[in-house]
């Protein structure tokens, strides 16, 4: 009985399951006269001057933690970063540097974190770029930005080289 359970739960949590927007009714009646079809997409703008991409308008992925296709909201801290791992699944881990004072010495120290952030299938982003990442809901664990911007990159560094945006 247990291994049903366990079966079909993973039938349904799994990808290759079929994907649907939630927003879209799947079943709507097509006119048959009509020369172009509008695909079904549900896309929505986050706000805050950021510019939805068009291969989130085009595409077609399904992600619920998308920010432009999804049911997920951007509020908060808006955050620049250096992309230095994108192993995870549609996860990445950015690199935030930043100047510490120090007031007994009269001087900066060099700091920096490391934010985990959501990235949508709408950005081609590899290890080195510029990102910028927007504060939203928890999504996981230790994942509460999403990426709503993405800079190529321009010159070839190192992992930790400190650089400030």
């Amino acid at each position: 009985m247990c291994s049903i359970i366990v079966w079909w739960r993973l039938t349904i949590e799994h990808e290759k399951a079929y994907q649907s927007q939630d927003a879209i009714f799947v079943a709507r009646k097509r006119n048959t006269n009509a020369k172009k079809v509008k695909p079904m997409r549900w896309v929505k703008n986050v706000g805050l001057g950021i510019k939805t991409p068009d291969a989130a308008i085009e595409g077609t992925y399904v992600d619920k933690k998308c920010p432009f296709t999804g049911n997920v909201s951007i509020r908060g801290k808006i955050l620049k970063g250096l992309v230095i791992s994108t192993k995870m699944k549609r996860t990445v881990v950015v690199r935030r540097d930043y100047l510490h004072y120090i007031k007994k010495y009269r001087r900066f120290e060099k700091r920096h974190k490391n934010i985990h952030a959501h990235c949508s299938p709408c950005f081609g982003v590899k290890e080195g770029d510029i990102v910028t990442i927007g504060q939203c809901r928890p999504l996981a664990k230790t994942v509460k930005f999403n990426v709503v911007a993405h800079e190529a990159q321009r010159a070839k560094t190192g992992k930790k080289t400190f650089r400030m945006f």
